[in-house]
């Protein structure tokens, strides 16, 4: 089970699992000296890509300081960003066990509409934008459960089919969208209720925090948690690191994956009803690099795209930085074509640090 094994700057998660019962430290038992807490502290990529945060933050508002450092430019930044923090969670977990998702963006869309079509059916007379909290729940429980039937087929056909999760989703992909514009009939419904936008698009709580960006904070913070401290996490990083020693150690690889893209596909739902909420509309001209944008929030954050090595909070980061530069630059009134250069850029330079850690860390 060495094979599976990191150091706790590098998997976050402290340990690994070796077997459906027992732990084994990250050190996988050697006689090496434990570091010092700064010596982690220094070594840890979540430490220098919240730096780079920090720094662009600083630069705009050197910048524009009559304009980016505001409490207005913070929600704004916030709110836009909530949707794709949640399909960023998903995403690292399936990073993590060394697999893909291209079919985010597009399980989102399906999901929203889904959502949308159920509130419109069931509404009286036809008045969905007057429906009650009741159907605004059903149409809930709808989208996520729409998310998470394209979930469990991809985590199906990736563990038990043994297709690459690269073909499974991206066939996914244009199968979801594909669904979505036959339900619809390729336009957007827009009979949103007037309730949904109002308390969850629109509302605020807790002194003027959006509750779309309370509900991004309560996934995110679960997800976390399940990562960092429970067995399901120690299995995903294990199954990330070596997916055939995680097997011999007797964990359930391949229900593990399924599980793990059904969690993705359900966090897609999740993002669909949210979007809904926001937008007043099934929005299917949209999203068509939602994939594209978790992928690169996600490793960004520190997240290999190797397997086995990631954070929740690296990824929180990584989201962030993407949006910071482009809300910088709108403020700066630096033209919009510099922004997908800007972060490709940046991406490029994450997968290339990344290389660098993995190659000193063979080297020993």
């Amino acid at each position: 089970m060495n094979a599976a094994s990191r150091s706790d700057s590098e998997r976050g998660g402290g340990q690994v699992a070796g077997g459906p019962n027992a732990v084994v430290e990250s050190n996988g038992g050697s006689d090496l000296p434990e570091r010092t807490v700064l010596q982690r502290l220094i070594g840890a990529s979540t430490l220098w890509i919240g730096v780079v945060l920090v720094v662009l933050s600083v630069v705009f508002s050197i910048i524009r300081p009559d304009a980016f450092p505001t409490r207005f430019t913070l929600q704004t930044l916030l709110i836009e960003t909530s949707v794709l923090l949640v399909l960023s969670v998903g995403m690292t977990f399936v990073i993590i066990t060394s697999g893909i998702d291209l079919s985010v963006g597009m399980v989102l869309i399906f999901a929203g509409v889904l959502g949308a079509k159920t509130m419109e059916w069931l509404s009286p007379d036809e008045n969905a934008t007057a429906a009650g909290w009741g159907i605004i729940g059903v149409g809930f429980l709808i989208s996520i459960a729409g998310g998470g039937i394209w979930g469990l087929l991809n985590g199906i056909l990736v563990a038990k089919a043994k297709i690459p999760p690269l073909i499974v989703t991206l066939g996914s992909f244009g199968a979801a969208l594909g669904a979505a514009q036959l339900i619809t009939g390729g336009v957007d419904t827009r009979t949103v209720p007037d309730k949904l936008r109002n308390s969850l698009g629109f509302g605020t709580s807790l002194g003027g925090v959006p509750n779309l960006v309370l509900v991004a904070a309560a996934v995110t913070v679960l997800a976390a948690w399940v990562l960092h401290t429970t067995r399901f996490g120690r299995y995903t990083y294990a199954i990330g690191s070596n997916a055939e020693a995680a097997r011999r150690s007797g964990i359930p690889v391949t229900r593990h994956l399924v599980l793990v893209y059904l969690i993705t596909g359900l966090l897609a739902g999740l993002a669909g009803f949210m979007n809904l909420a926001y937008f007043g509309t099934t929005t299917i001209g949209g999203h068509g690099t939602d994939n594209l944008d978790a992928i690169a929030g996600v490793v960004i954050g520190g997240t290999s795209l190797f397997g086995g090595i990631g954070t929740i909070v690296g990824t929180v980061i990584g989201v962030f930085i993407p949006s910071v530069l482009r809300k910088g630059f709108v403020i700066a009134g630096v033209p919009v074509f510099w922004q997908p250069i800007a972060v490709s850029a940046v991406l490029v330079g994450a997968v290339w640090f990344d290389q660098l850690r993995r190659r000193a860390r063979d080297r020993k």
